[in-house]
């Protein structure tokens, strides 16, 4: 069984930092980092009842009105293949602080068949959306088959 916390103090921040140093989207990332992604967000945890140990992590970064990021959406490799990032993600935007938001938007390379069941797809006006990528960000994107 997975339990799914909001309590900022179970976050297991080793461990994510681990996950997200890992991931192609954060590799390397400094733990300092993390902790002030951590900090400036609405956090969320999954973990095994049986030991408590964290098997799952996403994130959202959001004003609770009209928009919200969702992001490091992460699932310990033992506990994948269970549905457990389509949970986390769900419960984000089941959440009732979340009710009126608008919009909800995640990035994924590789992810598309979570995300999809639950509403996401690609952006339905492109050509009104815009972003600044960082450079490091924009070479790794050009790197990226």
């Amino acid at each position: 069984m997975i339990d799914l916390s909001d309590d900022p103090s179970r976050l297991d921040v080793a461990r994510i930092h681990g996950w997200l140093a890992s991931s192609y989207w954060s590799a390397g990332i400094a733990r300092e980092k993390v902790e002030r992604q951590i900090a400036g967000s609405h956090c969320l945890g999954a973990y095994r009842t049986e030991d408590g140990q964290q098997v799952g992590f996403a994130r959202a970064i959001s004003d609770r009105a009209s928009f919200a990021w969702l992001a490091d959406v992460w699932v310990d490799e033992d506990a994948r293949g269970q549905g457990l990032g389509r949970s986390l993600v769900r419960w984000f935007l089941d959440h009732p602080d979340y009710a009126d938001v608008r919009r909800f938007a995640l990035a994924t390379w590789d992810a598309h068949e979570v995300y999809a069941p639950l509403g996401f797809a690609a952006p339905s006006r492109p050509d009104r959306l815009m972003e600044r990528l960082s450079p490091t960000l924009k070479q790794m994107l050009e790197d990226t088959p």
